[in-house]
């Protein structure tokens, strides 16, 4: 089980949920304010048509208390739980008009969110028993990427930087921008609080020599092959254990074990955000079982 933890989280999201459903509704549902009586009131049932990792549910409640704080959202499973086809992750009940206003916003967080929450637990899986930490990227999509980082924990995985604000992170651009990599690691130190780190991104071993010279703190070893990664974590750990070792680029769940058998602390995978599958999630108003509600 993994539980939200809101904080200072649900405001920002209420926010981005209200001008997501301005976005959908417009001016007006039309086809369920022309089929459906006002006063019509229904049970939902959401369901799973896959098997996979939850995640969004208090996401999913959140967007039909902002649509009608009236409708009453009982979840079954938990985020984080491991679930078969045909489950029920939660029910809703109430309005009908309010009902079908929040369906597709709410599948749609929960599809998504679950697709990246079940791809980071697969790779999770494949790390299993070793003593490397599998994190995300920004490769996100814009303006989920509060809710997308959410789902990588969710699945067991963790966030690298949050975005371009909390953390050094020179990379072959700001490189070549700034003269060469001791120029911008000295660049950024003179500038940035002591107690932030500065990460190097380093492609061949003269960069990881270079990166250690002027004191990087995580050197990011990018798109490297197996061998040439070996030595760059040798030649790394040797001259400075306390430095962070980071693997990215070309990691998939056939190449990560490899990766990780390299002898890198952490493994950065931008696909666990914008490279997944979709959980299949339906709701179903009225459902009947042996012919009862659900």
């Amino acid at each position: 089980m993994f539980e939200w933890t809101a904080g200072g989280y649900d405001t920002a999201v209420r926010e981005q949920i209200r001008g997501w459903l301005a976005e959908d509704i417009g001016s007006g549902d039309i086809t369920t304010e022309t089929t459906i009586p006002r006063d019509s009131r229904s049970k939902a049932v959401i369901h799973v048509k896959e098997s996979g990792i939850v995640a969004g549910i208090p996401i999913a409640k959140l967007v039909f208390e902002v649509v009608d704080a009236s409708l009453v959202f009982q979840p079954h499973v938990n985020d984080g739980d491991h679930v078969a086809k045909g489950t029920v992750l939660a029910t809703v009940e109430g309005s009908t008009h309010s009902l079908l206003i929040g369906e597709r916003l709410a599948l749609n967080l929960m599809q998504r969110l679950s697709g990246i929450a079940t791809k980071t637990d697969a790779f999770v899986r494949a790390l299993e028993g070793l003593p490397v930490r599998l994190v995300d990227t920004r490769k996100t999509t814009p303006g989920h990427r509060m809710l997308e980082k959410y789902a990588v924990r969710v699945g067991g995985g963790a966030n690298h930087r949050f975005g371009l604000y909390d953390a050094v992170m020179i990379k072959d651009n700001h490189i070549k921008g700034s003269g060469g990599i001791r120029a911008a690691v000295e660049a950024a130190r003179s500038k940035i609080p002591h107690t932030m780190k500065i990460e190097v991104e380093a492609e061949s071993l003269e960069q990881v020599g270079e990166a250690l010279a002027c004191g990087a703190d995580i050197i990011m070893l990018d798109n490297m092959s197996p061998s040439l990664m070996k030595e760059a974590v040798a030649q790394i750990k040797q001259a400075s254990p306390h430095v962070i070792v980071e693997a990215s680029g070309g990691v998939s769940l056939e190449t990560i074990k490899g990766i990780a058998d390299c002898g890198v602390d952490v493994i950065s995978v931008g696909g666990l955000t914008y490279s997944f599958h979709a959980l299949d999630i339906s709701l179903d108003l009225n459902a009947k079982k042996g012919g009862e509600l659900l």
